[in-house]
């Protein structure tokens, strides 16, 4: 069989890869709700997935919302530093916020000792006490999920936005579908797929619908 590539210029890339998605989209015969469809897309192109059109849920309101605390600073938490390195910090930064992964502290490692719990439900009590508003992005672990959602029905703890799109086996089909019966804002993907790269990738969509210069 004879290969053909494409002949696409290193700075077209992306552009060509977005073209392709929406080609297919079309082929498939779905369509994106508009001020959803840009974040959809990302996700698409991140993982090569199809699906997310169908499973990513947003609760009502959620795109202003996440929209306001990015405006207003928000914190971004990750629960993996693969996640964390994929959020692009300057557009973050040009709003006033930070990211942070507390996974490998060692403190976090040491309260995850004594109480019994995995490192990632540990790096959530941490997050929890930053100032300002907090958007969890939760890619790999469910059990920071599962930590949210405690601390959350609580009453301790009011999220401007989690992200859930934990990827695997256990309990991570249960711990999204508890985050999506809580009241605050949420963007999940149904199912057991997900992954930092997924988590990264909504936060990215996020901050370059608010700033289409990615912060150059």
């Amino acid at each position: 069989m004879k290969v053909i590539l494409e002949n696409v210029l290193p700075g077209d890339i992306e552009k060509r890869s977005f073209a392709i998605i929406e080609e297919e989209l079309r082929s498939r015969k779905v369509i994106l709700p508009e001020d959803k469809a840009p974040l959809i897309k990302r996700v698409i192109h991140t993982s090569a997935d199809f699906d997310y059109a169908e499973t990513l849920c947003f609760s009502e309101g959620v795109m202003e919302r996440a929209f306001s605390a990015i405006r207003a600073g928000a914190s971004v938490i990750t629960d993996t530093n693969m996640g964390c390195a994929g959020v692009n910090k300057r557009v973050l930064e040009k709003y006033g916020g930070r990211a942070y992964c507390f996974i490998g502290d060692a403190d976090v490692a040491e309260a995850a000792k004594e109480n019994g719990t995995t490192r990632a439900a540990a790096a959530v009590d941490k997050a929890a006490a930053l100032e300002g508003p907090l958007i969890f992005a939760v890619g790999n672990a469910p059990t920071a999920l599962i930590r949210l959602y405690e601390l959350i029905t609580e009453g301790k703890l009011s999220p401007a936005l989690v992200i859930g799109v934990p990827v695997g086996f256990v309990n991570v089909v249960q711990s999204k579908e508890l985050i999506m019966e809580t009241k605050v804002p949420y963007i999940a993907a149904r199912g057991r797929k997900g992954g930092s790269n997924v988590a990264a990738a909504i936060c990215n969509a996020l901050l370059y619908m608010l700033d289409e210069t990615r912060g150059m």
